[in-house]
Protein backbone atom coordinates (compact mmCIF):
# COMPACT_ATOMS: atom_id res chain seq x y z
CA UNK A 1 0.00 0.00 0.00
CA UNK A 2 1.12 3.58 -1.18
CA UNK A 3 2.41 5.39 1.92
CA UNK A 4 2.15 8.77 -0.12
CA UNK A 5 -1.40 9.52 1.44
CA UNK A 6 -0.42 9.31 5.03
CA UNK A 7 3.23 11.43 4.28
CA UNK A 8 1.43 14.66 2.40
CA UNK A 9 0.65 17.12 5.21
CA UNK A 10 -2.62 18.31 4.46
CA UNK A 11 -4.82 21.63 5.59
CA UNK A 12 -8.19 22.14 5.85
CA UNK A 13 -9.15 25.40 6.16
CA UNK A 14 -11.04 26.49 9.43
CA UNK A 15 -10.98 23.50 10.80
CA UNK A 16 -10.39 23.41 14.62
CA UNK A 17 -8.06 21.14 16.85
CA UNK A 18 -9.13 19.21 19.78
CA UNK A 19 -12.78 19.09 19.03
CA UNK A 20 -14.92 15.73 17.94
CA UNK A 21 -14.48 14.32 14.55
CA UNK A 22 -18.45 14.47 14.28
CA UNK A 23 -20.30 16.27 16.97
CA UNK A 24 -24.65 16.01 16.47
CA UNK A 25 -26.69 17.96 19.24
CA UNK A 26 -30.50 17.43 18.93
CA UNK A 27 -30.58 17.02 15.09
CA UNK A 28 -34.32 17.03 13.77
CA UNK A 29 -34.80 16.36 9.97
CA UNK A 30 -38.80 16.12 9.19
CA UNK A 31 -40.04 14.67 6.01
CA UNK A 32 -43.71 16.20 5.75
CA UNK A 33 -44.87 15.09 9.11
CA UNK A 34 -42.69 12.42 9.88
CA UNK A 35 -39.40 12.85 11.61
CA UNK A 36 -36.89 10.76 10.19
CA UNK A 37 -34.76 11.89 12.93
CA UNK A 38 -35.83 13.31 16.06
CA UNK A 39 -33.73 14.92 17.97
CA UNK A 40 -31.01 12.71 18.50
CA UNK A 41 -27.46 13.74 19.92
CA UNK A 42 -23.81 12.08 20.05
CA UNK A 43 -20.02 12.76 19.16
CA UNK A 44 -17.00 10.44 17.21
CA UNK A 45 -14.14 10.87 18.37
CA UNK A 46 -10.98 11.27 16.08
CA UNK A 47 -9.70 8.30 14.74
CA UNK A 48 -11.97 6.19 15.72
CA UNK A 49 -14.60 3.66 13.63
CA UNK A 50 -18.54 4.69 14.90
CA UNK A 51 -21.33 2.69 13.43
CA UNK A 52 -24.69 3.63 13.15
CA UNK A 53 -27.35 0.40 13.26
CA UNK A 54 -30.83 0.32 12.92
CA UNK A 55 -33.92 -1.19 10.81
CA UNK A 56 -34.51 0.43 7.50
CA UNK A 57 -36.19 3.65 8.01
CA UNK A 58 -34.35 4.21 11.76
CA UNK A 59 -32.79 7.68 10.38
CA UNK A 60 -29.26 6.39 9.09
CA UNK A 61 -28.81 8.00 6.06
CA UNK A 62 -30.79 11.01 6.64
CA UNK A 63 -28.06 11.36 9.46
CA UNK A 64 -25.79 10.51 7.11
CA UNK A 65 -26.92 13.31 4.67
CA UNK A 66 -26.66 15.73 7.49
CA UNK A 67 -23.56 14.98 7.99
CA UNK A 68 -21.87 14.94 4.15
CA UNK A 69 -23.85 18.58 3.72
CA UNK A 70 -26.39 17.19 1.60
CA UNK A 71 -29.52 18.08 2.96
CA UNK A 72 -30.03 20.36 6.23
CA UNK A 73 -31.59 19.68 9.62
CA UNK A 74 -34.71 21.37 10.50
CA UNK A 75 -33.51 22.11 13.68
CA UNK A 76 -30.46 20.97 15.97
CA UNK A 77 -26.49 21.07 14.61
CA UNK A 78 -24.00 18.76 13.31
CA UNK A 79 -20.31 19.71 13.28
CA UNK A 80 -17.50 17.99 11.32
CA UNK A 81 -14.19 18.66 13.13
CA UNK A 82 -16.04 22.20 14.75
CA UNK A 83 -17.15 22.91 11.26
CA UNK A 84 -20.68 23.06 10.81
CA UNK A 85 -22.79 20.87 8.01
CA UNK A 86 -24.61 23.51 6.84
CA UNK A 87 -23.16 26.90 7.21
CA UNK A 88 -19.70 25.55 6.18
CA UNK A 89 -20.75 23.24 3.98
CA UNK A 90 -18.00 23.91 1.21
CA UNK A 91 -14.84 23.24 4.14
CA UNK A 92 -16.45 20.40 5.35
CA UNK A 93 -16.62 18.51 2.05
CA UNK A 94 -13.19 19.43 1.49
CA UNK A 95 -12.45 17.03 4.66
CA UNK A 96 -14.75 14.18 4.40
CA UNK A 97 -15.11 11.36 1.51
CA UNK A 98 -18.27 9.60 1.22
CA UNK A 99 -19.68 6.32 0.20
CA UNK A 100 -23.11 6.04 -0.37
CA UNK A 101 -25.04 3.18 -0.85
CA UNK A 102 -26.09 3.66 -4.55
CA UNK A 103 -23.64 3.00 -6.96
CA UNK A 104 -21.68 6.40 -8.24
CA UNK A 105 -19.85 4.47 -10.82
CA UNK A 106 -20.02 4.81 -14.53
CA UNK A 107 -19.37 1.47 -16.51
CA UNK A 108 -18.75 3.11 -19.44
CA UNK A 109 -15.98 4.98 -17.79
CA UNK A 110 -12.43 3.58 -17.06
CA UNK A 111 -11.44 3.07 -13.39
CA UNK A 112 -9.30 5.91 -13.63
CA UNK A 113 -11.78 8.05 -15.24
CA UNK A 114 -14.28 7.24 -12.58
CA UNK A 115 -11.41 8.36 -9.72
CA UNK A 116 -10.78 11.48 -12.52
CA UNK A 117 -13.98 12.69 -12.23
CA UNK A 118 -14.22 13.25 -8.53
CA UNK A 119 -11.09 14.78 -8.52
CA UNK A 120 -12.45 17.45 -10.16
CA UNK A 121 -15.67 17.40 -8.17
CA UNK A 122 -13.48 17.98 -4.90
CA UNK A 123 -11.53 20.27 -6.48
CA UNK A 124 -8.22 18.85 -6.73
CA UNK A 125 -5.13 20.96 -7.58
CA UNK A 126 -4.72 20.10 -11.19
CA UNK A 127 -0.89 19.37 -10.86
CA UNK A 128 -2.06 17.05 -7.91
CA UNK A 129 -4.41 15.45 -10.05
CA UNK A 130 -2.44 12.46 -11.50
CA UNK A 131 -0.37 11.59 -8.41
CA UNK A 132 -3.72 12.01 -6.14
CA UNK A 133 -5.88 9.62 -8.41
CA UNK A 134 -2.88 7.08 -8.85
CA UNK A 135 -2.15 6.85 -4.90
CA UNK A 136 -5.69 6.78 -4.65
CA UNK A 137 -6.42 3.61 -6.96
CA UNK A 138 -2.83 2.34 -5.04
CA UNK A 139 -4.27 2.10 -1.76
CA UNK A 140 -7.47 -0.04 -2.51
CA UNK A 141 -5.38 -2.12 -4.87
CA UNK A 142 -6.76 -1.26 -8.22
CA UNK A 143 -3.81 -0.28 -9.94
CA UNK A 144 -3.98 -3.23 -12.68
CA UNK A 145 -7.24 -2.14 -13.19
CA UNK A 146 -7.29 1.04 -13.82
CA UNK A 147 -7.16 1.10 -17.36
CA UNK A 148 -10.11 -1.37 -17.71
CA UNK A 149 -14.12 -0.44 -18.12
CA UNK A 150 -15.56 -0.45 -14.82
CA UNK A 151 -18.33 -2.18 -15.84
CA UNK A 152 -16.22 -5.16 -16.15
CA UNK A 153 -15.39 -4.99 -12.51
CA UNK A 154 -16.70 -7.23 -9.53
CA UNK A 155 -18.75 -5.96 -6.88
CA UNK A 156 -15.77 -5.93 -4.66
CA UNK A 157 -13.72 -4.28 -6.92
CA UNK A 158 -16.52 -1.72 -7.83
CA UNK A 159 -17.16 -0.78 -4.04
CA UNK A 160 -12.86 -0.38 -3.85
CA UNK A 161 -13.20 2.05 -6.91
CA UNK A 162 -15.75 4.11 -5.21
CA UNK A 163 -13.29 4.13 -2.39
CA UNK A 164 -11.26 5.15 -3.99
CA UNK A 165 -13.36 7.96 -5.05
CA UNK A 166 -14.01 8.95 -1.76
CA UNK A 167 -10.05 9.46 -1.17
CA UNK A 168 -8.64 11.55 -3.65
CA UNK A 169 -9.07 14.46 -1.61
CA UNK A 170 -7.20 12.70 1.29
CA UNK A 171 -10.04 12.64 4.38
CA UNK A 172 -9.85 13.04 7.55
CA UNK A 173 -13.63 11.54 8.19
CA UNK A 174 -15.00 8.85 5.65
CA UNK A 175 -18.18 8.48 5.76
CA UNK A 176 -19.63 4.57 4.11
CA UNK A 177 -23.40 4.16 4.07
CA UNK A 178 -23.81 0.42 3.82
CA UNK A 179 -20.95 -0.18 1.07
CA UNK A 180 -21.22 -4.21 1.50
CA UNK A 181 -24.44 -4.11 0.21
CA UNK A 182 -24.79 -7.04 -2.22
CA UNK A 183 -21.53 -8.54 -2.24
CA UNK A 184 -20.69 -12.00 -1.10
CA UNK A 185 -18.80 -12.85 2.07
CA UNK A 186 -15.47 -12.90 0.28
CA UNK A 187 -15.59 -9.31 -1.36
CA UNK A 188 -17.01 -8.05 1.98
CA UNK A 189 -13.93 -9.24 3.66
CA UNK A 190 -11.74 -7.41 1.35
CA UNK A 191 -13.53 -3.78 1.43
CA UNK A 192 -13.22 -4.09 5.10
CA UNK A 193 -9.57 -4.68 5.11
CA UNK A 194 -8.87 -2.33 3.22
CA UNK A 195 -11.17 0.22 5.37
CA UNK A 196 -8.95 -1.25 8.41
CA UNK A 197 -5.73 -0.64 6.83
CA UNK A 198 -6.46 3.09 6.00
CA UNK A 199 -7.93 3.85 9.47
CA UNK A 200 -5.10 2.08 11.08
CA UNK A 201 -2.15 3.83 8.72
CA UNK A 202 -3.23 7.36 8.52
CA UNK A 203 -5.37 7.72 11.44
CA UNK A 204 -8.71 8.35 9.65
CA UNK A 205 -12.10 8.46 11.21
CA UNK A 206 -14.23 5.89 9.82
CA UNK A 207 -18.18 6.62 10.43
CA UNK A 208 -20.57 3.59 8.69
CA UNK A 209 -23.81 2.19 8.56
CA UNK A 210 -24.23 -1.97 8.11
CA UNK A 211 -26.91 -4.15 8.40
CA UNK A 212 -24.03 -7.16 9.31
CA UNK A 213 -23.79 -7.15 12.66
CA UNK A 214 -20.84 -9.31 12.14
CA UNK A 215 -18.87 -6.48 10.40
CA UNK A 216 -20.68 -4.08 13.48
CA UNK A 217 -18.54 -6.14 16.06
CA UNK A 218 -15.64 -6.67 14.59
CA UNK A 219 -14.72 -2.82 12.99
CA UNK A 220 -16.46 -0.64 15.20
CA UNK A 221 -15.16 0.96 18.29
CA UNK A 222 -18.39 2.43 19.79
CA UNK A 223 -22.40 1.94 17.90
CA UNK A 224 -25.21 3.77 18.39
CA UNK A 225 -28.37 2.00 17.91
CA UNK A 226 -30.96 3.79 16.26
CA UNK A 227 -35.09 3.14 15.66
CA UNK A 228 -37.74 5.70 14.56
CA UNK A 229 -35.69 8.49 14.22
CA UNK A 230 -33.98 8.25 18.12
CA UNK A 231 -30.87 6.59 19.65
CA UNK A 232 -31.92 4.12 21.71
CA UNK A 233 -28.26 3.16 22.82
CA UNK A 234 -24.77 3.71 22.58
CA UNK A 235 -21.55 2.73 23.85
CA UNK A 236 -18.83 -0.19 22.39
CA UNK A 237 -19.80 -3.62 21.49
CA UNK A 238 -18.85 -5.30 24.07
CA UNK A 239 -20.52 -2.90 26.37
CA UNK A 240 -23.84 -3.28 24.47
CA UNK A 241 -24.03 -6.84 24.51
CA UNK A 242 -23.14 -7.06 28.57
CA UNK A 243 -25.97 -4.66 29.12
CA UNK A 244 -27.88 -7.39 27.35
CA UNK A 245 -27.08 -10.49 28.95
CA UNK A 246 -24.01 -12.47 29.84
CA UNK A 247 -24.41 -14.34 26.41
CA UNK A 248 -25.86 -11.58 24.41
CA UNK A 249 -24.74 -11.17 20.33
CA UNK A 250 -24.64 -8.44 18.99
CA UNK A 251 -27.77 -9.64 16.75
CA UNK A 252 -29.28 -9.96 20.44
CA UNK A 253 -28.81 -6.24 21.21
CA UNK A 254 -29.78 -5.20 17.62
CA UNK A 255 -33.30 -7.12 18.46
CA UNK A 256 -33.53 -5.93 21.87
CA UNK A 257 -33.49 -1.72 21.05
CA UNK A 258 -34.94 -1.99 17.48
CA UNK A 259 -37.63 -4.31 17.98
CA UNK A 260 -37.91 -8.17 18.24
CA UNK A 261 -40.58 -8.25 15.49
CA UNK A 262 -40.81 -6.94 11.76
CA UNK A 263 -42.41 -3.62 11.89
CA UNK A 264 -44.97 -2.26 9.67
CA UNK A 265 -44.00 1.01 9.81
CA UNK A 266 -40.39 1.20 9.12
CA UNK A 267 -40.26 4.64 7.34
CA UNK A 268 -38.36 3.27 4.12
CA UNK A 269 -40.08 4.20 0.72
CA UNK A 270 -40.66 2.21 -2.16
CA UNK A 271 -37.96 4.03 -4.19
CA UNK A 272 -35.22 3.33 -1.19
CA UNK A 273 -36.53 -0.46 -2.13
CA UNK A 274 -36.13 -0.60 -5.49
CA UNK A 275 -32.31 1.52 -5.01
CA UNK A 276 -31.43 -1.16 -2.85
CA UNK A 277 -32.57 -3.83 -4.97
CA UNK A 278 -31.28 -2.34 -8.12
CA UNK A 279 -27.42 -1.96 -6.11
CA UNK A 280 -27.80 -5.62 -5.27
CA UNK A 281 -28.37 -6.52 -8.48
CA UNK A 282 -25.17 -4.39 -10.13
CA UNK A 283 -23.10 -5.93 -7.81
CA UNK A 284 -23.77 -9.66 -8.70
Amino acid sequence: MSASLATVDIEYEGIAEEVPAVSVRNLEVRYDQIRAVDGISFDVRDGEVFGLLGPNGAGKTTTIRVLTTLLPPNSGSAHVFGLDAHRDSMAVRQAIGYVPQQLGIDGTLTGWENVWLFARLFDVPRRERQQRIGDALETVGLSDAAGRLARTYSGGMVRRLELAQALVNRPRLLILDEPTIGLDPIARAGVWERVDALRREFGMTVVLTTHYMDEADELCNRLAIMHHGTIRAEGTPEELKNEVGPSATLDDVFRHYAGASLDSDTGESLRQVRSARRTARRLG
